[in-house]
């Protein structure tokens, strides 16, 4: 039976679940591990719909459930073993060189960055491959602190096989509802991004009223200061 065949009547030909049947079709469950690792490297393709699709074709018999699970937990383990040398490559002193230019940012904030994920990166990577978003950012902070690559494999094939597992078994059990995989999860994956959209903004807001009430305070130093000079004066010519 074709995959493409297996999407969703309302999927265009062209959208992401009618490229990721045809890759499924055309190189069986290695095409679904290529999907993923392209979604590691590209977040905006969505694992909610390759995913659940992969596990629609599995419960279609088009390709086997162990095979399904297999090759997209490679994909992603290869894609975010990409992004970890992209970030090893970036490395420590070109994160910070680039830092110190940004507006509205200090050193200090870095270094407190690479201090909590010195505490805690091994959870880091680990939950953050099931969090929508974080799923594939996670794995460039790994490469600048050059987490041990043995490590950072283990976390993220483990995080990975999980996430992965959820939604495929959820495309294979729902079968031609395959699509509620969708619809909840790019839910989930929106309200991560509205967080961290918000987080960005008040951020922002925090250091420019930072900025603006060490200037009233300087500005009141520098009237105290004349005012002393005043005061000096009288004491003078008394």
């Amino acid at each position: 039976m074709d995959v493409v065949a297996l999407a969703l009547p309302q999927e265009p030909a062209g959208g992401i679940a009618g490229w990721a049947a045809e890759l499924v079709d055309t190189m069986g469950a290695p095409g679904a591990g290529l999907a993923i690792a392209l979604e590691n490297l590209f977040p905006p393709l969505p694992s909610e719909v390759i995913l659940p699709l992969t596990g629609f074709a599995a419960g279609q018999g088009i390709i086997s459930l162990a095979s399904a699970l297999f090759w997209t937990t490679l994909g992603s383990v290869v894609g975010a073993a990409v992004l970890y040398w992209v970030g090893m490559l970036f490395g420590r002193e070109r994160m910070h060189a680039i830092w110190a230019k940004l507006p509205l940012v200090k050193d200090a904030d870095l270094v407190r960055t690479e201090e909590w994920f010195a505490r805690h990166g091994t959870k880091a990577v680990f939950f953050g491959r099931m969090v929508p978003i974080f799923r594939s950012l996670i794995s460039v902070p790994a490469g600048v602190e050059r987490m041990r690559l043995p490590v950072f494999i283990t976390l993220t094939t483990l995080g990975s096989l999980i996430w992965n597992s959820v939604l495929v078994l959820a495309g294979y059990w729902l079968g031609d509802r395959w699509d509620l995989v969708e619809k909840y999860v790019g839910v989930a994956s929106k309200a991560v991004l509205a967080l961290i959209v918000l987080s960005a903004v008040t951020y922002v807001l925090v250091r420019v009223r930072s900025r603006d009430g060490r200037g009233g305070r300087d500005g009141r130093d520098g009237r105290d200061g004349r005012g002393g000079q005043r005061g000096g004066g009288r004491r003078a010519g008394a």
